[in-house]
């Protein structure tokens, strides 16, 4: 499985690419949700003004491989992990570590004493591999299904 990706800092001429990868993920990637939970989660890939104006607030790092975003993670002011998704094809190739520690070097670079997250049940594997831990588990309606998560935090 290739490695050879390039880290660099997504903008708005990335947006809807990435709003496309979540869609991706969650519809082809490896899933612990049925069917009408993903549906719920992602009824169509992210795009538009309210989808350009939550990113604009976020530090986005973004890997490419091929001209093709492979995988990205954001980070919001106070250390906040919004969104780490990667593709179906580049999982376990090591990307969600090289793009969590992009964003622990920008989470540093700020000053933040903690991050923060909510975890999918299939991101939670992850975030504990980088020194995540539960603080508590929880569900959320989302478009009339019930989807479990963990609120996950790690002390810098």
């Amino acid at each position: 499985m290739p490695t050879d990706y390039l880290l660099r800092t997504a903008g708005p001429d990335d947006y809807d690419a990435l709003g496309e990868l979540i869609f991706d993920a969650i519809h082809n990637g490896p899933t612990q949700y049925t069917p009408a939970q993903s549906k719920a989660w992602a009824p169509a890939p992210r795009s538009g003004p309210d989808w350009a104006a939550r990113l604009a607030r976020q530090h986005i790092i973004a890997a490419e491989q091929d001209g093709e975003i492979q995988g990205f993670m954001s980070i919001e002011p106070g250390g906040y992990v919004d969104f780490a998704y990667i593709r179906p094809s580049a999982q376990g190739s090591g990307l969600f570590r090289r793009l969590f520690e992009a964003v622990l070097a920008r989470a540093e670079a700020q000053g933040e004493a903690e991050l923060s997250t909510h975890a999918s049940l299939m991101a939670q594997p992850a975030f504990a591999a980088m020194g995540f831990e539960i603080d508590h588990h929880e569900t959320v309606e989302v478009g009339g299904q019930s989807l479990r998560r963990a609120r996950m935090t790690k002390r810098l």
